[in-house]
């Protein structure tokens, strides 16, 4: 699976990662903004493509992202938090 092609929109107040195969959303990863803070709030994986990395890539290019545009991250989604857990390196920007 090439996660080179996950892709950013984002609004005033809400954004999203995501990755598409074909017509379909296999992974994506939800955030709220606030004074400068993404909030993840949900991280999810179809079943079929699960196990495969994918949620770990949403949560590594939200972690880029935040750093790149001078923003803390909240893990506020369990996966996330799991994730930062494991990469102490990404403590910069967590809250």
């Amino acid at each position: 699976m090439n996660t080179d092609n996950i892709q950013h929109k984002q609004n005033d107040r809400r954004g999203i990662f995501f990755l598409k195969q074909g017509e379909q959303t296999i992974a994506e990863l939800t955030y709220s903004l606030e004074d400068d803070v993404m909030t993840i709030d949900h991280t999810e994986v179809q079943p079929e493509h699960e196990n495969q990395g994918l949620g770990g890539k949403m949560i590594e290019e939200s972690y880029a992202y935040a750093k790149a545009n001078n923003l803390k991250i909240n893990p506020l989604c369990p996966f996330a938090e799991v994730v930062f857990d494991q990469h102490e390196e990404w403590s910069d920007v967590r809250i």
